[in-house]
């Protein structure tokens, strides 16, 4: 798991829906918002998801590359995007602030944008403007576009 994680929080499909329609129902009514933007990869199902249940019908992507595995690299900007107002009405959807690495290049490209994210951690919280659930910094939170069932060897097996 490496040294910064100690913790695994595996989230299933039915809570990251559950959970993106809690934060859904939380940003309903505090914005007039024209266009959603998802944080490619991990914020793109959140967005869909919001942008559904909030009847968003621009939808667009940023895409900021920080992770391999469970090691945090160096970010970088594969697709960026800009706006005349920087981003005022937009909505920014991403699955988690982890460090706030990603989250400062997206508010340095569209700073009038508003931050949601389903999951925080402690050193990235101060860089989004709302979340549902904060989980401590050494969690790696495992979200289901990133696992797959498997077998689970029993404790005492059978002869």
């Amino acid at each position: 798991m490496g040294e910064r994680y100690h913790t695994t929080y595996s989230i299933t499909w039915e809570r990251i829906h559950q959970d993106c329609r809690i934060l859904a129902a939380r940003l309903h009514g505090m914005g007039n918002w024209k266009r959603i933007i998802g944080v490619a990869r991990g914020g793109l199902i959140p967005a869909a998801i919001i942008a559904r249940e909030l009847s968003i019908k621009l939808v667009d992507t940023v895409c900021i590359s920080s992770y391999s595995v469970r090691t945090q690299g160096e970010a970088s900007i594969l697709k960026p995007l800009s706006s005349d107002d920087g981003g005022r009405d937009w909505l920014v959807v991403d699955d988690l602030v982890d460090t706030g690495k990603t989250a400062r290049i997206v508010r340095g490209l569209l700073p009038n944008a508003y931050f949601a994210t389903v999951y925080s951690k402690p050193e990235g919280r101060p860089f989004v403007d709302t979340f549902i659930m904060e989980v401590t910094q050494d969690t790696w939170i495992l979200f289901p576009w990133d696992a797959e069932p498997a077998y689970s060897k029993p404790l005492v097996e059978d002869d």
